[in-house]
């Protein structure tokens, strides 16, 4: 039986504290048939070079392209246009999958048009774990899925359109209802863990929970009372954290 093939994307810029982790899980993948593109967003550290130390031992389908960008989701978008798999990971520069995480996405395809397959990720805090969850779509008016474990299929991205450059923080939440709204995208959770992720970044700062309440609030998700209740209460909590440090 042919495999199908299967493109997963590594966004990143001035990675290299923690990238030599992202690409040894994509080297130990159990499934063969990947296309691996690395989007820098022209890195002034070791980035490129440990990238090119791991080329011999990366998929013989890899691209990597550098040059400066417009943030983390314009680099998503830009090796969404270069991707010829049916289906799309993206794994983070500081983030990285378990060794069957491509396999369990293959299994799951349902062979659908529109298709999110989604699994369960385990979190770590200053290299600690800390929890191990996955949120079921269909409460995604409240709770985003799991993004890092998510492989959409390539159809998904051409018809209804990739991340918006306006949101900073959360684009794909953004996207991910995009999906929902349709009523034609089949969402497929999976019981596994499919993604570590380090917390940190910018999906978990507060800029995060008020792009996410707006989106929410435009959606017709929230209140405007609610959504108005939250961005204070985000900007208060900001200020108190900056105040206190």
């Amino acid at each position: 039986m042919c495999e199908i093939l299967v493109s997963v994307l590594t966004p990143c810029y001035n990675s290299a504290e923690t990238i030599e982790k992202t690409l040894e899980c994509i080297e130990n993948q159990t499934y063969s048939n990947i296309e691996y593109i690395i989007i820098d967003g022209g890195s002034t550290d070791a980035t490129l070079e440990i990238i090119n130390r791991h080329k011999d031992r990366l998929p013989r389908r890899f691209t990597l392209v550098s040059e400066q960008d417009a943030g983390i989701y314009d680099a998503m978008n830009k090796g969404i246009r270069l991707a010829k798999g049916e289906l799309i990971g993206i794994v983070n520069s500081d983030d990285w999958y378990e060794p069957d995480t491509v396999r369990q996405a293959v299994n799951h395809y349902n062979n659908e048009k529109y298709q999110v397959i989604y699994g369960m990720q385990r979190t770590y805090e200053e290299d600690r774990e800390k929890s191990v969850f996955i949120n079921n779509h269909e409460f995604l008016h409240e709770q985003m899925i799991t993004h890092p474990t998510c492989f959409v299929t390539k159809a998904a991205y051409e018809d209804f359109g990739t991340f918006d450059l306006k949101y900073k923080s959360s684009a794909d939440l953004d996207l991910m209802l995009r999906f929902y709204d349709t009523k034609k995208v089949v969402f497929t959770p999976v019981m596994r863990v499919m993604s570590n992720f380090r917390l940190g970044g910018m999906s978990s700062s507060q800029l995060g929970v008020r792009e996410s309440a707006k989106i929410r609030y435009e959606r017709g998700y929230m209140s405007k009372k609610r959504y108005h209740f939250i961005t204070v209460k985000s900007y208060i909590y900001e200020w108190f954290h900056k105040a206190h440090k």
